[in-house]
């Protein structure tokens, strides 16, 4: 897979429009559109940018390597996993809580808690939810740790 190739599948993988990676590394529309299409490579410093946008390594770009490029492939599959489902073989809870009576109300109140969380720390929503699941398991531990 080209240069190109991959920059133009990353972009739509992660939902970006060319104007807002253009907008992000500030160069043009046409300048992402050219890259994509390998008339032109972006220079050291756009690359590693993109690569960070993209959450992908740097050598992942600039490499033809099969290696890294499964390596990619595996965390977008990751990221389409149902885990609830996946997690519910281990934990059937995950599965039944759904069903209790009032739990509508916590997940209300946990929902505003996220968002609030997210605005004021200014964190994506991935980080949001991984920093609020580590605050619950911080606290799980501690009450596993008192019994």
């Amino acid at each position: 897979m080209s240069l190109g190739e991959k920059l133009l599948d990353l972009r739509k993988k992660s939902g970006f429009s060319q104007e807002e990676v253009a907008e992000k590394l500030n160069v043009s529309r046409q300048t992402v559109s050219k890259w994509e299409t390998d008339q032109t490579t972006p220079d050291l410093v756009k690359a590693k940018l993109l690569s960070e946008l993209y959450h992908v390594s740097y050598n992942y770009l600039i490499c033809e390597s099969p290696i890294s490029g499964d390596l990619t492939s595996i965390e977008m599959i990751v990221d389409e996993i149902d885990w609830t489902s996946a997690w519910s073989k281990k934990y059937p809870i995950l599965s039944t809580y759904q069903g209790i009576k009032g739990i509508e109300i916590y997940r209300e109140q946990i929902s505003k808690m996220y968002d609030t969380f997210k605005k004021e720390y200014q964190f994506s929503d991935a980080d949001t939810a991984l920093v609020l699941k580590d605050i619950l398991y911080q606290k799980y531990r501690m009450s596993k740790k008192k019994k």
